[in-house]
């Protein structure tokens, strides 16, 4: 007992040492340090180092507020933090790359450096995540036999090139190269997926070709840790918090030795449209965390801090046996940190238990304090633009053609053909993915949702040739499972009125990667169905706010260029989040695209967010 008690001393002292040195000269990069494999414990320089770690992902905060949140990471005791590296964010085309501005990985990890804290990283490629195809870049899916996780050709092909990439981002950064990167996962969960070793032993080879040379790991729940260990690696386990089991499952798997690291501790869970927020009482979990301090194991929690998936990246849940489930925009998590970055009551126990494990003496860095909240009060939405009357030009098609044929990644296409009216008629879609607004010259005629399993609408033709349309959403990728290459959106099959297949398509493409083409309208139109809405307000000073939807339809909204997220009126969520590092004091913008509610007119932001009311 005294043995393990001085060893867990020694390991935290070295932690705080690890601090210190990083915020004291590091900053030039000139301090090299070791972090290697003991048989029991993780050795920073040589000597034991327990890891207290939590997730944090840089696209799902502003930049502006990256070192907010780390400080308030250092606050609750961590001295690590672990992030996902997103292909699709990263390459978003082929052969396209991007890592500026929110994307700036290699920056995000400086900064952690400079606030005193390790990085774990986690390039994967497949990231789950609750992200838009689990990380993977939709035009994946247009590369004829490309079979993502495996070692087919095309696949290696494309992932070297973005490992490479990422490469030479971050592999300067790792710890034995005087950076803050003591450890990289290759792949995610792969034993949840398959169990081919030589696909694992690929990924290795790609991740040291990259420039990674430092400690490798991997990372699967316990059932699946056979099937996605590669020896040689660290096997790191995902959600189990005995610590008994931990130990006894990584020695059977790793030639009888530790370290032991729980790399997916989850005190929290993600939510989806349509069912009920996610709230996981924290005392239980203070305890958990507890019991794996004192048995002098490491932990990584998913999340410490969710934050926003913005834009179109949402992910979604697909098996045989449970519907479609887009994940809604909120990544609140219930994590420690709200998805404001705000201390909850979760961060409070659990800094209160890694106190509990701190050398004697040792003090904690004040709890910055929350971020003051605003309300706005009806903003005026002078402009609007009806979808049906601001068209791009068509791509046309005998067939309906995919998103992804259509070179088109994420948002909307509507898809236009004649039909012959003067009869009421059932409408059906062989394979929708994910919803669809069917609008018969210009009148909404109602929705068609995969979430519920509907495929077919009751129509309304009036004499003559009418104009259908189907103004179709991509909701979110899946991200995990078996269908990740059944990941196409838009209409995958034929349509059908009374029976008979329909042909002779126009495409109309809106991707929304930029609202700067739309031309505003002040005037009615014959047309009711989804619209943009334009409203702008002035602030004198700067808050977090946030825009309330409850009284919407569904749609997105944007303030000053930054796509929020998605709204919906099923919930749980019923706000959109606004942070203040995106407003300006003076002149604000607002938009919004509503699919089922051409009639609002004005909006109003709330002091506090809605993430727990569902509506038929």
């Amino acid at each position: 007992m005294k043995e393990k008690l001085t060893w867990k001393i020694c390991s935290l002292i070295i932690g705080c040492l690890g601090f210190l040195m990083m915020g004291c000269g590091n900053n030039k990069g000139t301090t090299q340090h070791s972090f290697a494999l003991g048989d029991t414990a993780f050795l920073l320089d040589g000597k034991p180092f327990q890891i207290i770690s939590g997730e944090i992902h840089y696209p799902r905060v502003p930049r502006e507020a990256w070192r907010a949140r780390m400080k308030m990471a250092k606050a609750m005791g961590l001295n690590t933090i672990s992030t996902y590296v997103f292909w699709n964010v990263h390459e978003p085309e082929k052969g396209v790359f991007d890592f500026s501005g929110n994307n700036d990985i290699a920056e995000f990890v400086k900064d952690a450096k400079e606030e005193g804290l390790w990085v774990i990283l986690r390039p994967s490629p497949y990231v789950c995540a609750e992200w838009e195809f689990g990380g993977y870049p939709y035009w994946l899916q247009n590369e004829q036999g490309l079979i993502v996780r495996s070692t087919e050709s095309k696949y290696l092909n494309e992932y070297k090139k973005y490992i490479d990439a990422v490469g030479k981002q971050l592999a300067p950064l790792q710890v034995n190269h005087g950076g803050n990167i003591i450890m990289v996962q290759i792949e995610n969960e792969y034993g949840s997926y398959g169990k081919d070793k030589d696909y694992l032993a690929l990924n290795e080879k790609m991740f040291r070709s990259a420039g990674f040379d430092g400690l490798l790991y991997t990372c699967d729940p316990p059932q699946d840790l056979p099937d996605g260990y590669l020896s040689g690696l660290l096997p790191a386990v995902n959600g189990l918090v005995k610590p008994d089991a931990v130990k006894a499952l990584v020695r059977k798997y790793h030639n009888n030795k530790g370290p032991f690291f729980i790399a997916e501790w989850y005190p929290a869970w993600f939510d989806w449209w349509g069912t009920k927020h996610h709230r996981i009482a924290p005392e239980s979990y203070g305890a958990e965390l507890d019991s794996v301090l004192a048995a002098g194991l490491s932990i990584n929690m998913y999340m410490f801090h969710g934050g926003t998936t913005r834009g179109f990246m949402n992910g979604a849940n697909f098996k045989d046996s449970t519907p479609y489930e887009p994940q809604i925009s909120s990544y609140d998590y219930d994590a420690p940190l709200d998805e404001a970055g705000n201390p909850t009551e979760k961060f409070k126990i659990f800094r209160s238990v890694i106190e509990k494990h701190l050398p004697k003496g040792t003090m904690l860095p004040p709890v910055p304090a929350s971020k003051p909240t605003m309300a706005i009060n009806n903003i005026d939405l002078t402009k609007r633009t009806y979808l049906l009357d601001a068209l791009p030009a068509a791509v046309t098609s005998d067939t309906p053609i995919t998103f992804e044929h259509l070179h088109q990644a994420y948002g909307y296409v509507l898809y236009r053909t004649i039909v012959d009216g003067d009869k009421s008629s059932t409408l059906k879609v062989n394979e929708l993915r994910d919803y669809a607004v069917v609008l018969v010259n210009g009148v909404p005629q109602g929705t068609i949702d995969r979430r519920l399993g509907q495929n077919t609408l009751n129509i309304q033709l009036p004499p003559g040739r009418d104009t259908l349309d189907l103004f179709v959403e991509n909701l979110g990728r899946i991200n995990f499972g078996p269908y990740l290459l059944q990941n196409n959106k838009g209409i995958i099959g034929k349509v059908l009125l009374g029976g008979r297949a329909l042909n002779g398509w126009s495409m109309f493409g809106f991707p929304f990667s930029s609202l700067k083409d739309f031309k505003w309208q002040h005037t009615a139109s014959l047309n009711k169905g989804p619209v943009l809405l334009q409203g702008n307000f002035k602030l004198d000073s700067l808050a977090d706010t946030y825009f309330d939807m409850s009284s919407w339809g569904k749609g997105v909204v944007w303030v000053n260029g930054h796509n929020l997220g998605r709204y919906w009126k099923v919930g749980p969520q019923q706000t959109i989040y606004v942070p203040k590092e995106w407003l300006s004091v003076g002149d604000n913008t607002v938009t919004v695209l509503e699919e089922l509610k051409a009639d609002k007119k004005n909006l109003s932001a709330i002091a506090h967010p809605i993430l727990d009311s569902l509506q038929k």
